[in-house]
């Protein structure tokens, strides 16, 4: 966290995917609460606020992000053995709490259907082509090199996408993107999905060709890659994001390129309805109408069982002169891929 700058706040998760304490337990992963006894301290150096790590399991985690952190904390106040008021775990738990009272089930699912999910972006192992231009092409983002290193997002990239994230947190407001110059404000870096491992910054993401430099270009045709852990919150990112007018975005955890989906109700993207796909540099914004986001999630259906998913697997709608593939880990852990 001092080296990236993340920051918790309240409501947020780390996906762990261990358990927590190194037993055969199904709490494998935090949510993160206000401390209910230890106040916020005054000091000379601002505010300090103690945050209590909550201990859950993989469906619990899952729900939070389908719809919001703050409203599985409640439901874990309503369940003494998981955690009661004061939040308590018990890495013993052998049940979920929707295993121990299924009408829980029926709240976080009416929660979705109203309020959306406030997961507004991940770090993830994500890779977008431009399929409208050659490989060579060198104007394509994902080809520019200096020497033999690639171009990575810059310092701007990452502000631009940090402030991003924050600003769709603000689910009472209308969504706004910021412009694509917008600077750094008040320090504010809040991402919803921090991990042991991935971070919305790369130590790896130092600017090669200036910011300003980069061109926005309209793109005709794209190719997005996800591995199986992130294709899995697509049906999320539409579902829980753009249909409530909102956007996500996947941020690589090498630094190298970005993905934002907006919906047509986001104002300030640089992806419009005339032009749906469109880049700055290797950050990439895709705007899709609600009426195909609709279409996306039935063909998409199957990511929702993992358990049934063969990799890989690839998802077209040449029409809209769109590809997803959702490959094996090793495809991005391999750098010549």
């Amino acid at each position: 966290l001092f080296l990236v700058e993340n920051t918790f706040c309240s409501g947020d998760h780390v996906s762990w995917h261990s358990p927590l304490d190194n037993s055969e337990s199904r709490i494998q992963h935090m949510l993160l609460t206000e401390d209910p006894q230890m106040q916020p301290v005054q000091t000379p150096f601002g505010v300090v606020t103690f945050l209590q790590i909550v201990g859950v399991c993989t469906e619990e985690l899952h729900a939070a992000q389908q719809w919001n952190g703050q409203g599985i904390l409640e439901l874990l106040r309503t369940v003494p053995v998981a955690g009661g008021p004061w939040l308590i775990t018990d890495m013993r738990r052998g049940e979920t709490i929707f295993e121990i009272d299924p009408h829980l089930q029926e709240r976080v699912d009416k929660g979705i259907e109203t309020d959306g999910s406030n997961l507004s972006g991940v770090s993830a192992k994500c890779a977008w082509d431009d399929l409208s231009r050659p490989p060579e092409d060198d104007e394509d983002s994902r080809s520019i090199c200096i020497g033999t290193q690639p171009r990575r997002l810059s310092g701007k990239d990452t502000e631009q996408i940090r402030e991003t994230l924050r600003r769709g947190l603000e689910i009472n407001s209308k969504p706004v993107l910021p412009p694509i110059n917008a600077q750094r404000q008040n320090g504010l870096n809040h991402d919803r999905a921090p991990s042991r491992k991935d971070s919305l910054e790369s130590e790896s993401s130092a600017a090669i060709i200036p910011h300003e430099l980069i061109r926005t270009r309209q793109l005709e045709s794209v190719h997005l890659k996800f591995n199986q852990e992130s294709g899995a919150l697509i049906p999320l990112c539409l579902r829980g994001r753009l249909l409530h007018g909102r956007h996500f975005t996947y941020k690589s955890i090498t630094g190298d390129t970005a993905i934002t989906f907006v919906s047509t109700g986001v104002e300030g993207a640089f992806a419009t309805e005339e032009h749906p796909y469109a880049a700055h540099g290797p950050w990439l914004q895709i705007l899709l109408t609600e009426e195909f986001v609709e279409r996306m999630l039935e063909d998409l259906e199957d990511l929702n069982s993992p358990e049934e998913f063969k990799l890989p697997k690839e998802y077209s709608w040449p029409e809209k002169k769109l590809k997803v593939s959702i490959l094996p880990d090793a495809v991005f852990d391999n750098p010549l891929h």
